[in-house]
């Protein structure tokens, strides 16, 4: 992808950019935001590094590629961990500055930035890029931040501190340093005081005067000033003030000059044609309608009469499915059932005094996978930012020979909670922690102690491609990617799962079935005492697994994960596997069927006193066929093909 590079002048946005281009992307342009005098050094800005935002203009030169530049005009309004649109605020400069960008540039179609820790910062560039139709591109996320300096010093960034606010870190002495010189230091100070050794908790900011990047010149500092903020005895403040510098240039270079020679009135040249100073004020953007509940009430008329909708008892956390009953020859089509499901399941919530915001997980059904884009498309006009402003709910999807049945083309199932204490994680930014998900649905959402994570592929992070080697090589990158999650919680699968559904693709053949099964146990072990070895010495559970064959699933992949963990500060929390002895226990009959022991060997059960209880039952032929033998009811019989009274009579067993 073509790729607009998001610049503050520091090693960490540059090494980022760096990232991009290892990853097969081109940078084709820079956008930076610096403050409204040039006299300044800093602004307080929970978003923008400024320190030295006077060297950053010699970038163009420097990498050859165009430099967007916008003065900050807005300030911190929106203070909230997810990002709304706020007018005045200093997120909406970024806005316009890429909206300038890409409009200068059609062809670029992402943004590298270099987040690391950040969420603040990365969900207002994903916010952004959601309303530009832009791709986050944050290959620095969620990485090891020593391994990160180093290899930034490595691979030749030279990048000097403009700016320390730490303990153990003093302006006189640290200013102007290169990262090399105080790599030793940091890590040092990381051992006594636990800073950020990459400065991602402001400990330090710095400006890279060299790099891979630089083909054309490097940049020379040839005086500063020390500007002391704070003289506080532990962890004064100081910021370095660039007085003057100039360019090396390299052997070779090519001076650079923008073919474009589009102007308006809201933009204006610098000192050469490859910097640009974009102006101008916000427009408001046009709302489209998410959706029009007129557009599909011609079609929809004979839709909803056939629309099924099945709940739970309403309690603090409650199920709705919805789906399309006898459709097989009036179907209209995947846009048409999804719609009309998810309408009906968006009123239910509203009759439940709920919304799309108290939505925890979905599960999306649909009839054929080569559908999986227009469904997504269709989902999108339901459930969005907007509504889901405590985060979007995780999601899975698969196929199912839902017309054999009868039930039309989507069915859909919701975990809903009648409160708002869900934690979301929803990564928009491909990076190398793990799959993104780009798009209204996330990667876990957190609700009282258990966490839902959304299926997962076998998908390689940074490129967002299925890894090859086959199935058992697709089980272990998803698994992989299960992990990356996890820890974002402070848990692991291996240690904190209830539950994994395993989605496996049809075409797979026995022995590759037989051969997840023994690759998911492996991975599990192998990991438990990589913790073991590690020092983590917490309590692991014994899952429960259930295995599943689906027609389809997205991407064509074989595997899909689904994990559900217990995820608690409560070490002394214990987790009961075993099958109680129920000899003893005088249990009701239900519909003529009485408890036999036999029953016990046909699920798995979970439990964690007065917390869980989770259980799979598993109906195998031989299962169905016993059931059927020991009905009391004379006329339920069962044979190789199961018919409508047998079904019932299993059902009700």
């Amino acid at each position: 992808m073509k790729v607009v590079g998001l610049v503050s002048g520091g090693k960490d946005s540059c090494y980022a950019m760096m990232k991009c281009m290892e990853y097969g992307h081109e940078i084709v342009a820079l956008a930076n935001l610096m403050p409204i005098e040039d006299s300044v050094d800093e602004l307080d800005s929970y978003m923008y590094q400024t320190v030295g935002h006077q060297i950053v203009v010699s970038y163009a030169e420097c990498m050859g590629v165009p430099l967007f530049r916008r003065r900050i005009q807005g300030s911190t309004r929106c203070q909230n961990l997810s990002y709304r649109t706020t007018p005045g605020d200093e997120v909406e400069d970024l806005f316009i500055l890429l909206k300038e960008v890409k409009r200068q540039i059609p062809a670029i179609m992402a943004v590298s930035s270099g987040a690391i820790v950040s969420d603040y910062q990365r969900l207002r560039v994903e916010s952004v890029c959601s309303r530009l139709g832009l791709v986050s591109l944050s290959y620095l996320w969620k990485q090891d931040q020593s391994l990160l300096l180093q290899e930034m010093i490595t691979r030749g960034i030279v990048a000097i501190t403009v700016k320390v606010a730490a303990m153990g870190l003093t302006p006189e002495n640290h200013l102007g340093k290169e990262i090399s010189y105080l790599q030793p230091q940091l890590h040092h100070l990381k051992e006594l005081y636990g800073i950020n050794v990459c400065g991602e908790g402001g400990e330090y900011e710095t400006l890279t005067l060299d790099c891979p990047l630089f083909k054309n010149a490097r940049i020379v500092l040839d005086d500063f000033q020390v500007v002391l903020h704070s003289s506080d005895s532990i962890a004064p403040v100081g910021v370095l003030h660039p007085s003057a510098f100039h360019l090396e240039h390299k052997k070779g270079f090519t001076f650079f000059s923008s073919n474009n020679s589009t102007t308006d009135a809201s933009l204006e040249s610098e000192k050469t044609s490859s910097v640009f100073v974009v102006q101008g004020e916000p427009v408001p953007e046009s709302k489209d309608e998410c959706h029009s509940e007129n557009s599909t009430l011609a079609s929809g008329e004979t839709i909803e009469a056939m629309l099924q909708i099945s709940t739970t008892k309403r309690d603090n956390t409650f199920s709705i499915c919805c789906w399309i009953q006898n459709s097989c020859k009036n179907s209209k089509g995947l846009d048409k059932d999804l719609s009309a499901v998810l309408r009906k399941i968006e009123s239910c919530l509203v009759e439940y005094g709920c919304g799309w915001v108290n939505v925890l997980y979905i599960h999306l059904y649909i009839a054929d996978m080569n559908d999986f884009a227009l469904a997504n498309e269709t989902y999108v006009k339901f459930i969005t930012q907007e509504k889901c402003y405590f985060g979007v709910p995780s999601r899975s999807t698969i196929e199912l020979p839902l017309m054999q049945v009868g039930l039309g083309d989507a069915y859909v199932e919701v975990l809903v909670s009648n409160d708002h204490t869900k934690k979301v994680l929803h990564v928009q930014s491909i990076s190398c922690w793990a799959p993104s998900c780009i798009g209204p649905y996330s990667q876990a959402t957190l609700h009282k102690e258990i966490l839902y994570m959304a299926g997962q592929l076998g998908l390689d992070p940074p490129t967002m491609t299925l890894c090859t080697g086959g199935p058992t090589a697709e089980l272990e990158q998803a698994l992989e990617n299960c992990e990356a999650i996890a820890k974002c919680y402070n848990c692991s699968i291996a240690a904190s799962a209830i539950l994994f559904v395993v989605y496996c693709s049809a075409s797979l053949t026995p022995s590759d079935r037989i051969e997840i099964q023994s690759k998911q146990v492996a991975f599990l072990e192998q990991r438990r005492s990589y913790d073991f070895d590690n020092g983590d010495s917490s309590k692991v559970f014994d899952p429960n697994f259930l295995y599943i064959l689906a027609p389809n699933l997205p991407k064509r992949a074989l595997v899909e994960v689904k994990p559900i963990l217990y995820v608690t500060e409560d070490e002394e929390t214990t987790a009961q596997t075993d099958i109680q002895d129920t000899s003893c226990l005088m249990l009701p009959n239900y519909w003529d069927f009485q408890h036999a022991q036999w029953h016990d060997s046909c699920f798995q059960k979970f439990i964690i006193s007065r917390k869980i209880c989770a259980v799979i039952l598993s109906i195998t032929n031989e299962v169905a066929a016993r059931i059927c033998s020991e009905s009391f009811d004379p006329d339920h019989t069962c044979q190789d093909s199961i018919s409508e009274k047998s079904m019932k009579t299993i059902a009700r067993a």
